[in-house]
């Protein structure tokens, strides 16, 4: 027994993905983080070099801590489409949804992708578990739910060379895979799935297979970007690209319903701008009846994207009406000066009447120079939120680069 598996699980408490040895090997500042019962990397090199890689190149980022469940039996489609807000009836097969389910006051508990991979077959995956709300939300259905997360080990291909990265690796049937679309093929000798989904806005895949085939995956997939410039990239790199994406991250943009202590925390979809994912028409869902009233009512309060003035990212900062901060009226959750755009981007939860897109408001921010903190009033404007979108995303087949 090696001395690594001789330690007491009670001293290593994070879980390994399949991928930690080659992981471990990469990394050069030993900057790991816990993701869902895992330990993950943070950062390889520097986040400069792994956000470069998923803009101009390829990168291959761990995404097996996210918590994947089977979801199959008779009423599967039934429970599914009375979980989420969005109409399940409408996937196909071998297609991917995003959606998003609420409690009975209309806030969103989560989000995540949904796959449809056969008649009455899905899989849900989540960024925190979800067992206990899914089997509560499932009695009287005759569906089966079963957490998975560690049976699959997951790989984020992304970026303009990715497409060129799996074809070099031998993965075939990607040319007319679109956007939100399932394939499956092999890749040094494994079976895999692939799907056309990712969390950068860019052109990308996720490569799904099992973690005995895990390690081999990841090095064919390694020597067939050597010549394409891929690079293995952490969470705060992804959380950049994201952030450009217009996409939203749990706990930071958003605090889940279940988890919100004080009155007023949790958010609904209108609020954080996801009205369309939320289908009236399909019939009953949880939190339909509150969702109702919020559409009749003039909206109070939205995540909107922020342009902001200068080049000091508004992290944390308090938004205001006024350049004299009189009257408060939101704050900023996510911030960054963006690489790509050269703009200096945020999301920030806004109250009316401030949402349209072209309003001004003013961000209150403070910097740190040499120990002494100084504050900066900076004119901020309200725009569409997502601030990156290459066609390279949905052209099909992408180009070979």
């Amino acid at each position: 027994m090696s001395e690594v598996e001789s330690v007491p699980h009670f001293l290593k408490p994070l879980l390994e993905t399949p991928f930690h040895r080659r992981a471990r090997a990469l990394s050069q500042v030993d900057s790991f983080v816990p993701w869902a019962g895992y330990t993950t990397v943070d950062v390889f090199t520097s986040v400069e070099q792994e956000y470069f890689a998923i803009r101009n190149a390829a990168s291959l980022y761990d995404l097996t801590p996210m918590v994947k469940y089977r979801v199959t039996g008779p009423d599967a489609p039934a429970f599914l489409n009375r979980l989420v807000t969005r109409d399940v009836a409408k996937l196909a097969p071998d297609r991917v949804a995003y959606c998003v389910w609420c409690n009975e006051a209309g806030h969103v508990v989560d989000d995540g992708t949904l796959f449809r991979l056969g008649a009455a077959e899905y899989r849900l995956c989540t960024a925190q578990r979800q067992l206990d709300w899914l089997g509560a939300s499932a009695i009287g259905f005759d569906v089966e739910i079963e957490e998975i997360t560690e049976r699959i080990a997951a790989l984020a291909v992304q970026g303009p060379t990715s497409f060129a990265v799996l074809r070099a690796a031998g993965v075939a049937g990607l040319d007319g895979l679109k956007p939100f679309q399932v394939a499956y093929s092999t890749l040094a000798g494994a079976e895999v799935t692939v799907s056309r989904t990712g969390f950068t806005g860019d052109l990308g895949y996720e490569v799904w297979t099992s973690v005995q085939d895990a390690e081999r995956v990841w090095d064919a997939l390694m020597a067939a970007g050597r010549t394409r410039g891929i690079r293995a990239v952490g969470s705060r790199a992804l959380d950049l690209a994201r952030l450009e994406a217009g996409f939203l991250s749990p706990y930071v943009d958003f605090l889940p319903a279940e988890h919100a202590v004080r009155t007023g925390r949790g958010r609904t979809p209108f609020e954080l701008g996801f009205g369309w994912l939320v289908d009236f028409d399909k019939g009953h869902f949880t939190g339909r009846r509150a969702l109702l009233a919020e559409r009749a009512a003039a909206p109070r309060r939205m995540l909107v994207g922020l342009d902001v003035e200068g080049n000091k990212p508004a992290r944390s900062a308090l938004i205001y009406a006024d350049r004299r901060g009189r009257r408060e009226v939101g704050s900023v959750t996510s911030a960054a000066w963006s690489p790509t755009c050269k703009r200096n981007i945020a999301f920030a939860m806004l109250e009316a009447p401030h949402l349209r897109t072209g309003a001004a408001v003013w961000a209150e921010i403070y910097l740190n120079r040499e120990l002494v903190w100084e504050r900066r009033m900076v004119r901020a404007r309200v725009v569409e939120r997502q601030f990156f979108a290459p066609e390279r995303r949905r052209a099909t087949p992408p180009a070979e680069r």
